[in-house]
């Protein structure tokens, strides 16, 4: 399932990344790799907040999207 369906503050281990090669580029430089393990603090207005490897990230419910855990 993506990220944005999620239970809040429960752990998930991320299966894939998708979308444009930039785009997973991107998410792997804030720490969503395969295999890694990834919580959703929060979601505001479409956005979430997680805790990714040690810290705290925002991103958008499309890029949750393409995050599957």
């Amino acid at each position: 399932m993506p990220l944005s369906m999620a239970t809040e503050g429960e752990e998930n281990v991320i299966k894939k990344v998708g979308g444009r090669e930039e785009t997973r580029k991107f998410l792997e430089k804030l720490g969503f790799v395969t295999g890694g393990t990834v919580t959703v603090v929060s979601q505001i207005n479409g956005s979430l907040i997680v805790n990714v490897k040690e810290s705290r990230v925002a991103i958008g419910r499309d890029m949750a999207n393409k995050i599957m855990v």
